[in-house]
């Protein structure tokens, strides 16, 4: 039996029904998911996603990848995504493993096998990389040790180290490299990004953030928008209007609180970047998630 129906079994056996299933190896989720599911905002975490099956569409800014068996989606830093899967049926249903990036396991692999010294800027902080038939071999016998519980303690961690081994020594590796490196252009943005999630219901000064970072305010655009597909206050607007899309779905605020909540002033501005961003004024738009609310499956 090929590989690739390996790993969409196995898969299969341990996410039985639609929805995200954690695993009892820490980082390890499986996902499932029956149905094309409607565009929703979330923040992908340092995170790699391999697909067994189906198909998922993830929007950053107005950059779009596809990503399906032939390749694995990589979230080297947190970024706000739109994500959606496009190909799914009860019959075969979207199937994937989402693995989250250890960055200790990764600085620890860096230093014993290290790549060549990689150019000093930032790179796209999601980006898709070919599925090789080592990544898949790797990734399935992940998978099957759920069938050994009593092997899969000793056993996975030395599965998921062979995945990051793989992927770092990949095209990608440069950027997994970065994670692992405060002084890189990676980690100087990755700060910056983690600020701004901590304090995006606040009004901040460009030159403040990028003094974060350790960086100009022209050096840091240029390189905040390499990584992100954004600029910072983009992104900033982003992450307002997801926490308000959360707030009035699962909260039950209107239109109004959740604005203020998320740091506007103006219901009006509120509403226009709002429907800039959806495509719906606040109100339709939460009355449609809430109909569709148990149809989302999972992450990446």
């Amino acid at each position: 039996m090929p590989s690739l129906d390996l790993f969409r079994d196995a898969i299969a056996r341990h996410a039985p029904r639609d929805g995200t299933f954690e695993c009892r190896l820490p980082g390890v989720k499986l996902i499932r998911c029956s149905t094309p599911t409607l565009p929703m905002p979330v923040i992908y975490e340092p995170t790699v996603c391999f697909v067994a099956q189906g198909r998922k569409r993830a929007m950053l800014g107005t950059s779009v990848y596809y990503y399906d068996p032939t390749c694995y989606l990589m979230a080297s830093v947190g970024l706000p995504v739109m994500g959606s899967v496009i190909e799914a049926t009860a019959a075969q249903p979207y199937l994937s493993l989402q693995l989250d990036l250890d960055a200790a396991v990764l600085g620890e692999l860096a230093l014993q096998y290290p790549r060549p010294a990689a150019e000093h800027r930032a790179a796209a902080g999601l980006s898709l990389g070919a599925m090789t038939p080592g990544l898949l071999d790797a990734t399935t016998r992940l998978v099957c040790l759920l069938d050994s519980p009593e092997d899969a303690g000793a056993l996975g961690p030395l599965a998921l180290r062979e995945i990051l081994y793989r992927l770092l020594r990949g095209p990608d590796g440069g950027v997994l490299q970065a994670m692992t490196l405060n002084d890189s252009r990676q980690g100087q943005i990755a700060r910056a990004i983690l600020w701004i999630r901590t304090h995006f219901r606040e009004a901040c000064r460009i030159e403040e953030i990028a003094g974060i970072a350790g960086m100009s305010r022209s050096s840091f655009h240029a390189h905040f928008k390499a990584v992100t597909a954004m600029s910072p206050l983009d992104f900033r607007t982003q992450l307002r209007m997801q926490e308000a899309r959360r707030l009035m779905v699962s909260d039950g605020l209107d239109a109004a609180e959740a604005g203020f909540n998320v740091g506007y002033e103006s219901p009006s501005q509120f509403s226009r970047d709002y429907s800039r961003l959806f495509g719906l004024p606040p109100a339709t738009d939460a009355q449609r998630l809430r109909l569709a609310e148990g149809r989302s499956c999972g992450t990446p």
